[in-house]
């Protein structure tokens, strides 16, 4: 009996279904694993952007988290929207005792401009959520929030990173994508891993696609599943960038904003 490795998000949910948990879970089935999920937040969300979100207890968090890896087990696990102190205390908490790689997404703001991280929060991910991470995945918006560096061209990646991997994780992973043409390659989105010590530059074509929700959720999802499938880092991202730069190519409109990327790209073809 074949049993896909077993992937666990600890993440909000998206009713809209082009981010967040949903994201996350379509994301591990279309990359062969079992996905699994902590829900955090509920939100009310759709292609415009986020009209409501409610935190869940953190009693109900850390529930969620003991029925899952008490019982099934998890060979990845991947964070997302933890949105206040508490809820990023209690993760981190539960992660520091696991014997699994861990994606950490720090989600700051939504694809919309919406806040999804509350500022009292900042410290607790700082001091205590990034050094559970085996990569840490922030945009650079997020490595503004975190760090106050501000990346405006492709060199300014590598003191980017340096100042995530201050706060712990063993590898940053810093996503480029925000960068503009007259920032760097014009022609590429371009994110950067690196350890510290050794240094991976991912680059694939840009896409002239607006439709693109979901996308760090997503990239955070696709690593955590090549980790658990076990990928080493470095192979993990450069499989991962290359699953959801397909997922932003076919992205599609839903309602009257921006809609999800396709997270079903791959279906149909093989692999």
């Amino acid at each position: 009996m074949h049993i896909p490795p077993r992937v666990l998000t600890v993440a909000g949910s998206d009713s809209g279904g082009g981010a967040g948990i949903q994201a996350d879970l379509k994301t591990m089935l279309a990359l062969g694993t079992h996905g699994m999920s902590v829900l955090t937040a509920v939100t009310a969300q759709n292609s415009l952007g986020v009209q409501g979100a409610w935190d869940l207890p953190a009693e109900a968090v850390r529930a969620q988290f003991r029925s899952v890896v008490d019982d099934i087990g998890v060979q990845a696990v991947k964070t997302g929207m933890l949105s206040s102190a508490e809820l990023v205390e209690t993760v981190a908490e539960l992660l520091a005792g696991l014997d699994a790689p861990v994606v950490v997404d720090p989600v700051g703001v939504s694809k919309h401009g919406d806040a999804l991280l509350a500022a009292s929060a900042l410290d607790a991910v700082r001091t205590k959520l990034l050094p559970t991470a085996t990569v840490a995945t922030p945009n650079l918006d997020e490595v503004a929030q975190l760090t106050g560096v501000q990346v405006r061209q492709e060199a300014d990646m590598r003191r980017a990173a340096a100042a995530v991997l201050d706060f712990g994780p063993r590898w940053a992973l810093i996503k480029g994508g925000h960068l503009t043409a007259a920032d760097g390659d014009g022609g590429s989105a371009v994110d950067l891993l690196t350890d510290g010590t050794e240094e991976h530059w991912l680059r694939a074509p840009r896409h002239d696609n607006r439709h693109t929700h979901g996308t760090g959720c997503t990239l955070a999802s696709a690593l955590a599943a090549q980790l658990a499938k076990g990928d080493g880092v470095p192979q993990a991202a450069a499989a991962a960038k290359d699953y959801v730069t397909g997922a932003i190519a076919a992205g599609f409109r839903l309602g009257g904003g921006i809609g999800p990327v396709d997270h079903g790209w791959r279906l149909g073809d093989g692999r």
